[in-house]
């Protein structure tokens, strides 16, 4: 297939399965990419947090950068951040560290691990706005935990992927519009 002409000399490539099927494979590639992305930068921090916090647990004083105050705590029924720091670190960035590797590797279960891993961080948010106060991090890893759902959902086909190929036939609308217009004219 080849290209073919329409008036007065404009070439517009011959329309083909191939486009339609290459449009829906970078697609679901970026899609791919982003999950990657929020899978690895949720493991990554999750893993950092929970060491911060378990270390921190261990100082006479119960202080480090990265642990908030133990007065958190009042009401909970944790008396230091040592439980909430393995469970962050092992459950949420455990997850999101086999659900990467997993979709690194492109296994079967890969959305399976993504999806009990975006809920996993969800569940952890719910739970800490329960014990602690509003912090700009819940919101950011709730927002994580949301994306990593809906690109889930968008790779298992629960959710219609947006594709290249609606604005390309647009634009080739527009194309032989114009150029049914200008020979009009003519």
């Amino acid at each position: 297939m080849g290209r073919r002409s329409l008036a007065h000399g404009t070439f517009v490539p011959a329309r083909s399965g191939a486009g339609l099927h290459d449009g829906l494979m970078n697609t679901k590639q970026t899609v791919r990419g982003a999950l990657f992305f929020v899978e690895a930068f949720v493991a990554v921090t999750s893993i950092l947090g929970g060491i911060g916090l378990v270390v921190g647990s261990f100082l006479p004083d119960g202080s480090l950068a990265v642990s908030p105050p133990l007065a958190y705590l009042d009401g909970s029924p944790f008396t230091s951040y040592l439980v909430p720091g393995l469970v962050l670190a092992v459950v949420v960035g455990g997850l999101h560290a086999i659900a990467f590797a997993m979709l690194l590797r492109d296994r079967p279960a890969s959305l399976l691990y993504g999806t009990a891993a975006g809920y996993a961080v969800l569940v952890w948010i719910f739970v800490q706005m329960t014990v602690i106060p509003f912090s700009v991090l819940q919101a950011v890893y709730f927002l994580a935990g949301a994306v990593e759902l809906g690109l889930v959902m968008l790779l298992l086909g629960l959710l219609p992927l947006p594709s290249a190929s609606a604005s390309s036939a647009r634009a080739m609308s527009s194309v032989r519009g114009g150029a049914a217009e200008a020979s009009r004219r003519r």
